[in-house]
C-alpha cells in the first residue's frame, strides 16, 4: 500500500504529463513511432486532415488538432469526409471542455446536415476542470494488497473520519489476496455506516481485476466475492451486482448484501470522472500514454476464455501512436483466433486514430453519443 505516508499528514498529488507537439513535427512523431509498432495497411481511408488531427490531439496538440479540422472544413471536401470532420472537432471541443465554442459550432453543424448536433457533455480530463466545491484527501493504494497494511488501513480510517470525506485511488493495485480484501472490505464498510463521503477512484480497474479471482460454485475466497460486491455499488451497476449476487448465493449457500448505493464524494470534489462500468466487459479509461500499458496487456487474459469481447471506451480520453500501435496488436491476435472484438462508446478522436492504426479492420468500433 504505497501512496499512504507513515506519518500523519496526507499528501495531495496532482501530475500532469506534458505530450504538446507542434504541427511541423508531425513526420518526426510518425518517423520515431514507425519501428515500434506493426500497423497493417487499411483498405478504407481516411481523409488526410483527419489522420493528421488525430495523430496531433494523440501526442498532446490540441490547438494544433483544431486548427487542421477547421482550416479542412474551409475547403471542399465530399459530405462523409465533412461530416468525419464535424464530429471530430465538436468531440475535440466536449475534450477540451470547450463548451462555448462547441455550442456555436453545433449551429454549423445543424445547418449544415439539417439534422441535431450532438449535446454537450463534458469529456474534459478532471484536472482542467474548475469547481468552486472544497477538494477532498487522495490516498493512493498501489502494488500487491495483503494483510500486511493492516497498520496503514486503520490510519486511512482516521483521516477519513476527521476529513468527513476521502477518495482512495485503487487504479495503481497489481493484486488482492483474501487478507488484504478483508481490510479494504471492512474500511469501506465502516466508512460508510460512519457517512463518510467516499470515493473509489479506478474502481473499474479492481472490478476487472476482482472478476478474474472468483468462480462461481467454488467455495474460496469469500472475502474477494464481498468486496467485488461491494466495489460494483460504487460503480453504479445494479444489473451486474444483482447478476453476482445470485452468484454468490449459490456458491456460498448464504444471503448476498442488499444493493446500497454509498453516499459518494462528488465527481468535481475528487477531481475524478463518474465512474462506470458494463457487465462482463473490460474497460479503458483515461489517457493511454507512453509505457502505461499493462492496461492493455491484460485484454489478452480477460479474452481467454470469450468469443466475444467487448472493450468498453466510453471513458477513454486519449492513446497516443504507440499504445494505439500496441491495441492493434492485441486485438489483431485475438481476431486471428476468431474472437470479436468491439469498441464500444470511442470518442471520434480515439476512433480515427484507431482508423489510421487499422483497427477497424480486425474490431467492430462504436462511437459513442
Amino acid at each position: 500500500m504505497n501512496g499512504l505516508p507513515r506519518g500523519g499528514n496526507v499528501r495531495s498529488e496532482s501530475t500532469t504529463l506534458d505530450f504538446t507537439i507542434a504541427g511541423g513535427d508531425l513526420k518526426r512523431i510518425l518517423a520515431q513511432c514507425a519501428d515500434k509498432v506493426h500497423v497493417e495497411e487499411g483498405v478504407d481511408e481516411m481523409a488526410p486532415p483527419a489522420e493528421e488531427a488525430a495523430i496531433l490531439f494523440a501526442h498532446g496538440g490540441d490547438d494544433e488538432a483544431r486548427s487542421v479540422l477547421e482550416h479542412a472544413l474551409e475547403g471542399t471536401i465530399n459530405a462523409d469526409a465533412r461530416f468525419n470532420l464535424w464530429q471530430m472537432l465538436l468531440d475535440l471541443m466536449r475534450l477540451t471542455g470547450q463548451r462555448e465554442r462547441f455550442e456555436a459550432l453545433s449551429l454549423g453543424f445543424a445547418t449544415e446536415f439539417e439534422r441535431s448536433p450532438p449535446a454537450w457533455r463534458d469529456l474534459s480530463s478532471p484536472s482542467a476542470r474548475v469547481s468552486n466545491e472544497p477538494k477532498v484527501q487522495t490516498i493512493n493504494l498501489s502494488g500487491h494488497l495483503g494483510g500486511q497494511a493492516a497498520a496503514q488501513f486503520a490510519q486511512l480510517i482516521q483521516i477519513a473520519m476527521r476529513a468527513g470525506a476521502l477518495r482512495i485511488d485503487l487504479a495503481r493495485l497489481s493484486g488482492v489476496d483474501d487478507a488484504g480484501a478483508e481490510l479494504l472490505l471492512r474500511a469501506v464498510r465502516g466508512l460508510r455506516r460512519a457517512k463518510v463521503r467516499l470515493s473509489l477512484g479506478g474502481a473499474i480497474h479492481l472490478v476487472n481485476l476482482l472478476s478474474g479471482l472468483v468462480t462461481s460454485g467454488k467455495r474460496a475466497n469469500q472475502s474477494l466475492w464481498l468486496l467485488l460486491l461491494e466495489v460494483l455499488q460504487y460503480t453504479d451497476q445494479q444489473d451486474r451486482f444483482e447478476e453476482l449476487a445470485v452468484d454468490y448465493a449459490m456458491t456460498f449457500e448464504e444471503s448476498p448484501p442488499s444493493w446500497e448505493p454509498p453516499l459518494t464524494v462528488t465527481a468535481s470534489q475528487t477531481g475524478a470522472e463518474p465512474l462506470a462500468t458494463a457487465a462482463r466487459t473490460y474497460v479503458l479509461e483515461g489517457e493511454i500514454i507512453g509505457p502505461n500499458t499493462d492496461t492493455l496487456r491484460k485484454i489478452t487474459g480477460f479474452a481467454a476464455d470469450k468469443t466475444m469481447v467487448e472493450v468498453d471506451c466510453s471513458r477513454l480520453r486519449r492513446m497516443d501512436f504507440v499504445s494505439a500501435g500496441m491495441l492493434f496488436n492485441i486485438i489483431s491476435q485475438l481476431h486471428n483466433q476468431g474472437r470479436l472484438i468491439v469498441l464500444t462508446g470511442v470518442n471520434s478522436m480515439v476512433a480515427a486514430l484507431m482508423q489510421v492504426m487499422g483497427l477497424h479492420q480486425v474490431a467492430r468500433i462504436e462511437l459513442h453519443s
